[in-house]
């Protein structure tokens, strides 16, 4: 037999000196879990103690657990120094297994009774589902937004992963070619992808992104919400023109400017916090931005059986949310390689920035990316004014914003027409930027929101956009 200094409890052992009928809940953690063995008659520090009527109980065991879980176990006696004691050697199960309503699942060591989303996912795991593609009723699918719609052909039309007479189709056509309906339901991913307000029937769909100065002093905040495409954009989007400050450099004439998180790996880890995390938890996507670093963290779980070395190892694609997945895939926003880590790595390497950190934690996983001592430098050389926490939180951060703003005053403009009012002859790539940065905030708004690129879109000021220009009128 094995040393029992040796041996400690784990994942697949535990020890008991006695039994009674309340171990049947250690039996069906086992089998919920990777399966694992039960030794009677053992103390807590492994040795063999004895175990009282272990003839008697070599055969009611078995019984009891066939009676009381529906499962079979093999029950073998041993003996030590004339001590008896059994051994329980019980399987892991694909299907759920439950003990007088409850069900119990092998964590490490311990014993956990599953609850809540962590028992949903168990069971929907159990029964070969995943939590996007549940059939959610109430929804139909005249309210699914005709602007994701169009924003999903408009990516897919770009990146060639979808057959032409499938763009073609109609909005439910598509959808069902998609496999986002079951039966006359319309799927949980369904909604979430292209529903304007998913958040109505999914708690937690939704990001937050705070500036912090320090981790108890939160200068300013957003929230953002949407169907999953343009909550992407516009998370991206909103980090780039209010949470990050650009390091401005010049190479002769040529003025350069340097985020302190590479394009691709900040699109990469945004993407992968909002298709892969794990739409059960109640919580949203949550995006800290420091002066020093940027983190974020997500409510995700891994694959049965993974690890965090695994996770970012090259590893085969397992997504939590297929069916989501699969959408993004087809748009060209996502590969379906797992290469997602990898891929922000790759980006972070290629641009010299520092290497990020991931933490997976029990509530979720973190990706930190901390700030290069250069980009530091050069933001400190920076004046004060122009740094993030100094800037009121829905102030135009420059003064052409402001310029763009005013012009607005008297009516909607179209881009050639808002460059002529500030005195430009073209529409410049720092005027575009200025307009973005009025989008997300909402100080400005487009006059054909469901057709962004229309070619007779024009720009008016929000309420929002209106009192904040008569405050600066009267500041000034």
């Amino acid at each position: 037999m094995p040393d029992p200094f040796h041996m400690k409890e784990n994942q697949h052992l535990e020890w008991k000196e006695t039994w009674r009928d309340d171990f049947l809940r250690w039996i069906c953690g086992f089998a919920n879990a990777e399966g694992g063995v039960l030794h009677l008659g053992r103390n807590d520090n492994g040795l063999v103690v004895g175990l009282k009527d272990s003839a008697k109980l070599l055969e009611d065991i078995p019984n009891k657990v066939r009676d009381a879980l529906g499962i079979l176990v093999t029950v073998t006696a041993h003996e030590e120094n004339s001590l008896p004691w059994l051994e329980i050697v019980v399987d892991s199960y694909p299907n759920p297994i439950s003990y007088r309503g409850h069900y119990y699942q092998r964590s490490g060591s311990t014993l956990q009774e599953l609850k809540g989303f962590a028992l949903d996912r168990f069971l929907l795991r159990r029964h070969g589902r995943t939590w996007d593609s549940v059939p959610m009723p109430g929804v139909k699918m005249t309210n699914l937004s005709g602007g994701a719609i169009r924003r999903f052909r408009s990516l897919a039309r770009a990146a060639g992963r979808i057959a032409p007479e499938d763009m073609r189709s109609s909005k439910a056509t598509l959808v069902e070619k998609l496999q986002l309906t079951e039966g006359a339901y319309l799927k949980r991913a369904a909604v979430l992808l292209f529903h304007e307000d998913p958040e109505k029937f999914i708690t937690g769909a939704f990001v937050k992104i705070g500036y912090f100065r320090s981790e108890a002093d939160l200068a300013y905040h957003d929230t953002l919400q949407g169907d999953l495409f343009s909550l992407a954009a516009r998370t991206i989007d909103l980090l780039q023109t209010k949470y990050l400050k650009a390091a401005i450099t010049y190479q002769g004439i040529h003025r350069i400017e340097r985020y302190p998180v590479p394009d691709a790996a900040l699109r990469e880890a945004i993407l992968n916090a909002l298709v892969h995390r794990d739409y059960a938890v109640p919580a949203p996507v949550q995006i800290r931005v420091y002066a020093n670093r940027l983190a974020i963290w997500n409510p995700c779980t891994l694959p049965e059986g993974w690890t965090l070395k695994k996770l970012l190892g090259p590893h085969s694609s397992a997504p939590h949310n297929p069916a989501i997945a699969h959408v993004f895939f087809r748009s060209g926003e996502i590969e379906t390689w797992g290469r997602g880590i990898q891929r922000i790595l790759t980006a972070c390497r290629e641009a010299e920035t520092p290497k990020p950190h991931f933490t997976l934690e029990p509530t979720g996983l973190w990706t930190e990316f901390p700030f290069a001592p250069s980009y530091l430098q050069a933001i400190d050389a920076a004046k004060p004014e122009s740094r993030p926490e100094s800037r009121p939180e829905s102030r135009p951060e420059s003064h052409l914003a402001n310029l763009v703003a005013s012009c607005l005053a008297d009516g909607p403009l179209a881009k050639m027409e808002i460059a002529r009012a500030v005195g430009h002859q073209t529409v410049s790539g720092e005027l575009k930027k200025q307009i973005l940065w009025l989008l997300a905030h909402h100080l400005i708004e487009r006059t054909i929101p469901e057709k962004p690129n229309s070619r007779l879109q024009k720009y008016r000021l929000t309420v929002e956009g209106r009192a904040l220009l008569e405050t600066l009128h009267q500041t000034s």
